[in-house]
């Protein structure tokens, strides 16, 4: 083995690979980064833990939550207001086929990055300028993460706008919060007159930089509609029906954290019924009586089990910790009008509304963009590395974490952590995603992990 730090040839370094395993991950890397690409080794496949499961981890986006819709109306609006076609006549928007692949399960970079090289011909300096500059005023002057703030005010430096940090105006607007949508118009023009001319963005890497904000202030835009209680009202903009949510659980979701975190207890077979017909919904499977029957008996069992060893639990997100702050407390609430409809006790039913008041209640770990950096998100290891970090799991435990991920850049992410037990659950806009790195693809997502598959834990 070679000592700590060491220089080494090109063939050490081959040989020294070759003992990390028997597959690798190619990541290719963004514009601006050396190397091109990373070759990561791979945990190996598992389909059977070592063990009863000590810990879980669970990516949020598609996996526990959907947010996806948001995310992809962000990142569509984006080229919107970069090109200037701002309606269907002008631009069909993004393609399902060719688009989803590509700006789901990545991290924020990753899918700017492909937009902005894809819809290249159609952005207008103008355009692009004047949605940048509005973009940034909103996020100084309104945003509410002080990350973001920072990195738009190092970008308007970086792309020849720094005279406008020093803009008295610029201060009053702060400090008053005065951009409503009656003003921000005139206010913005005002900016581009007096600072327009000197922003420059001619590079890939530059129009990233630009499209990331520009992105971020739009979604943020709507999380503080959310969370100022008009989440319906855009649901019903976006989506178009009423009753459905633009953050919700995913099916099953909240009966399987209950059961995992050992809340549920005997009630779990009261429960079941929820899950099958959530697995049912997902799936549009019918299954057997006698098949049902018997997967309530394993869950029953379960609910026994893991009230005397609940599981650990980790949110692990490429999303930053404000948003993912604002979803998971979203998620929550739903689960807790969810509970009064569970076949449980209405005791139980009391003190699961409790423990869901919080998701610092639910989770052992929360790990978000915020813990490492832009250029390493999934598919690169480092959140889930330090998920199992966050937990206090053991390397040779690792082979005892079962992993969830709707990406296929997740599910790489998970298997170079080193958890060989990946579980794909796919939904509609990611179920044409490579998952060729998982142990097990589940339509169904986690109910039937449940319900088929007993949490992969022996009968």
């Amino acid at each position: 083995m070679t000592s700590k730090n060491s220089i080494i040839t090109k063939e050490e370094a081959a040989r020294l690979i070759g003992n990390l395993g028997a597959e690798f991950a190619l990541l290719p890397n963004a514009d601006y980064i050396h190397p091109q690409y990373d070759i990561v080794p791979l945990a190996p496949k598992i389909t059977v833990p070592a063990g009863p499961l000590v810990a879980v981890v669970m990516d949020m986006d598609g996996t526990t939550t959907t947010t996806e819709e948001l995310c992809i109306h962000s990142l569509e609006s984006m080229v919107r207001k970069i090109s200037g076609r701002l309606t269907a006549g002008e631009w069909a928007g993004l393609d399902h086929a060719l688009d989803y692949p590509n700006i789901i399960g990545n991290s924020t970079t990753k899918h700017v990055e492909f937009l902005i090289t894809k819809y290249a011909t159609m952005i207008d300096p103008a355009h692009l300028r004047r949605s940048y500059l509005y973009s940034a005023l909103w996020t100084i002057i309104l945003g509410q993460d002080e990350q973001r703030v920072a990195e738009v005010k190092n970008n308007l430096a970086n792309l020849g706008c720094l005279d406008m940090l020093s803009d008295t105006q610029l201060d009053e607007l702060t400090v008053s919060k005065q951009f409503t949508p009656a003003a921000s118009d005139a206010i913005t023009d005002s900016f581009l007159g007096k600072y327009g001319s000197g922003f420059r963005a001619s590079s890939v890497t530059a129009m990233v930089r630009v499209g990331i904000d520009i992105y971020y202030q739009i979604y943020h835009a709507m999380l503080m509609e959310i969370q100022a209680g008009k989440g319906e009202a855009l649901a019903r903009q976006f989506l178009g029906s009423a009753g459905k949510r633009l953050i919700e659980p995913m099916p099953g979701i909240g009966i399987a954290l209950a059961l995992m975190k050992g809340w549920l207890g005997t009630a779990a077979a009261g429960a079941f019924d929820d899950l099958a017909a959530d697995l049912g919904q997902k799936t549009g499977t019918r299954y057997d009586e006698g098949v049902l029957r018997a997967a309530r008996n394993r869950v029953a069992d379960l609910g026994v089990y893991f009230e005397q060893h609940p599981l650990k639990i980790s949110v692990v997100t490429s999303s930053i910790r404000y948003e993912a702050n604002i979803i998971m407390s979203e998620v929550c609430h739903v689960i807790q009008q969810q509970i009064n409809h569970w076949n449980v006790p209405e005791e139980k039913k009391h003190f699961l509304r409790q423990q869901f008041s919080s998701y610092t209640n639910i989770y052992d770990g929360f790990v978000t963009a915020n813990d490492s950096s832009e250029i390493r998100l999934k598919p690169h290891r480092d959140l889930y590395s330090i998920a199992l970090h966050v937990l206090g799991i053991p390397k040779d435990h690792f082979n005892r974490v079962a992993g969830f991920e709707d990406s296929e850049s997740g599910t790489i992410a998970i298997r170079a952590a080193g958890i060989g037990l990946c579980i794909a659950v796919p939904f509609e806009k990611s179920k044409g995603h490579n998952f060729d790195a998982a142990s097990f693809i589940l339509p169904g997502g986690v109910p039937e992990a449940l319900i088929v598959h007993n949490l992969f834990m022996p009968v």
